[in-house]
């Protein structure tokens, strides 16, 4: 094997090139065009609320739909796997602490078609529970609104919060779950959609409305749902109960009483048609004639008898009109022979 020379690399290595600083500099700008852009809402994120947004086994599409809406509505919010019936509710104090969550809005669903909302300030309270009736999703043809996913909401809460306490206290509750932190990473700086909250026959009402930049008229956006109010506890999904709702109606007792009304109606049709059994078999009673009935009776004119001698001429059937004209003119012959 020849000998190498003083000063030469082994096979398979080349020289190093000499280090570029203008090369440096290009190699280090490429990586740059590939960058992540930073989130447009850049300030200092403070309010670190987290909501928590998940459901209980059992429930339908409908409340799935309404879930999923909440949570694109929410940029502040997170998922977490469907809980069991079985599992007890405080349970979900230390599911939000895994999931570092301080509000929570839960869906429990019973007999597949009552559904419950909590709505809860984890670990200490207090926490409200709401029966939601007409529920209507975002994927519905009548809303015809639209805004920018990730945008900051306005909340429009009606007046009568402000004068009863308990209201006073939903009204602080809502604030903290609904309204999307300032500076969050995954918002957006525009407002361009209102959560109202509106009082009537003893629920509160939610909308979802556009604000459309030309006039500032509103078009809804969904979804929409009713809540009526249950109880008002101390702690978070139990304790010591705040209010309760005295116009609160349970499913069951609605349907109870729904139930009842049908059976009553059914019952009084059976007793008027044994009303009238009975007084069909009831023998009739006869009533006396009157002997003043007849004095008001004015008798008509009688027409004198005619008793005709003669027999009337038959008359000759005919159906078709022109045979009757055949036997016209052949009478009328033969009265011109006659005479």
């Amino acid at each position: 094997a020849g000998k190498r020379k003083r000063g030469a690399l082994p096979p398979g290595k080349g020289k190093r090139a000499r280090s570029d600083p203008g090369a440096a500099g290009e190699a280090e700008a490429a990586p740059q065009e590939y960058s992540i852009p930073p989130p447009v809402s850049q300030g200092p994120w403070k309010n670190k609320e987290r909501v928590l947004i998940f459901s209980s086994r059992g429930i339908n599409f409908r409340t799935r739909h309404l879930m999923q809406d909440l949570r694109t509505l929410m940029p502040h919010s997170k998922a977490d796997t469907k809980m069991d019936r079985k599992d007890q509710l405080f349970v979900i104090n230390e599911v939000c602490e895994m999931k570092n969550c301080n509000k929570c809005i839960f869906f429990e669903a019973k007999k597949k078609q009552d559904l419950y909302m909590w709505l809860s300030n984890t670990p200490q309270g207090p926490s409200a529970k709401f029966l939601v009736q007409n529920v209507h999703t975002l994927a519905e043809l009548k809303m015809t609104g639209n805004c920018l996913r990730g945008s900051r909401p306005l909340l429009s809460f009606d007046p009568i919060f402000d004068k009863e306490p308990h209201y006073a206290l939903l009204k602080e509750l809502f604030i903290q779950i609904f309204s999307t932190p300032h500076y969050h990473p995954k918002s957006q700086p525009f407002v361009d959609h209102v959560f109202t909250f509106t009082i009537t026959d003893e629920r509160i009402w939610f909308r979802n409305y556009q604000i459309i930049e030309e006039d500032a008229s509103l078009v809804e956006i969904g979804p929409r749902f009713v809540l009526n109010l249950i109880k008002i506890f101390h702690g978070s999904f139990g304790g010591p109960t705040l209010y309760e709702n005295p116009h609160y109606q349970s499913p069951n007792m609605h349907r109870r009483l729904i139930r009842l009304s049908v059976a009553a109606k059914f019952r009084e049709k059976q007793h008027v048609k044994e009303v009238q059994m009975m007084k069909k078999k009831e023998s009739k009673v006869l009533v006396k004639e009157d002997p003043t009935e007849v004095v008001f009776e004015t008798p008509a004119e009688e027409k004198p008898v005619e008793i005709q001698l003669v027999k009337p001429e038959s008359k000759p059937i005919v159906k078709d009109k022109k045979k009757l004209r055949k036997i016209q003119r052949k009478k009328q012959k033969k009265l011109f022979r006659s005479e």
